[in-house]
């Protein structure tokens, strides 16, 4: 027969064998969104129509991952009743899942894009800015996920900071491809199914950035959303 002690500490691995199991497959999800964008822009720079159908088809396998993983939190929350930091950790599994079914969801916007682009004709800009600021995304989100998996908040505040970088280069992209435009109407079309994919590529950024501020709430128990950079990083400075 079970000690009290003996059953109490039963139900803590149990509770923490959860808890680690939401946290991996949050990841695993997180690693098929990065393989997805970064095949995504790869089928669009290509002109690859049939590889960017593969990744549209694909897409419900992470919308199944994420209920999967809302169902586990909930139960989670419903039967153990969390506190403290382990609440936290439950509540950021659900705030970061949301963050990154929306990345695989811009994925699969760019794919379509890169569908469009050979069917319809491929842009004269040869993907300068795509292969930029894709990579620059690709980057950031790669850090998110690295900074929620390492509890990193040095790197979380990376993230944050490269954000601000990629909304200017997004900018200044969006004026030279308007700049295209204007030389030749003939490209137009193509052109703007650039600027869409962009688009898309500028909203993962904003889900990365998502993902980090989500990182500092959970290990330092504070949040930091919808702060200047300047005031966030100055936060989480004095909190350490």
């Amino acid at each position: 027969m079970l000690k009290q002690e003996d059953h109490k500490q039963h139900i803590s691995e149990r509770f923490n064998t959860e808890l680690e199991g939401i946290k991996n497959r949050l990841l695993e999800m997180g690693g098929k969104v990065e393989e997805q964008l970064s095949a995504a822009v790869e089928a669009l720079i290509d002109g690859d129509s049939g590889a960017a159908e593969s990744i549209i088809n694909r897409d419900h396998e992470v919308n199944e991952m994420e209920m999967v993983i809302d169902d586990e939190c909930a139960t989670i929350l419903a039967r153990r009743q969390p506190a403290a930091s382990d609440l936290r950790l439950v509540v950021t599994v659900i705030k970061v899942n949301t963050d990154i079914e929306r990345i695989g969801d811009e994925a699969a916007k760019i794919a379509r894009q890169a569908v469009k682009l050979a069917e319809e004709g491929m842009s004269p800009t040869n993907y300068v800015e795509v292969r930029h600021i894709g990579s620059h995304v690709s980057s950031m989100l790669r850090n998110a996920l690295n900074a929620f998996a390492r509890l990193d908040v040095d790197l979380a505040v990376e993230v944050v900071k490269e954000d601000t970088n990629v909304d200017k280069e997004y900018g200044s992209a969006m004026r030279s491809l308007v700049t295209f435009m204007m030389e030749d109407p003939r490209d137009i079309g193509a052109i703007l199914n650039e600027m869409w994919a962009l688009r898309s590529l500028e909203r993962i950024g904003d889900h990365a950035s998502n993902i980090a501020e989500h990182v500092v709430y959970l290990v330092r128990g504070m949040d930091v959303r919808h702060q200047s950079l300047e005031s966030f990083v100055e936060q989480v400075q004095e909190s350490s």
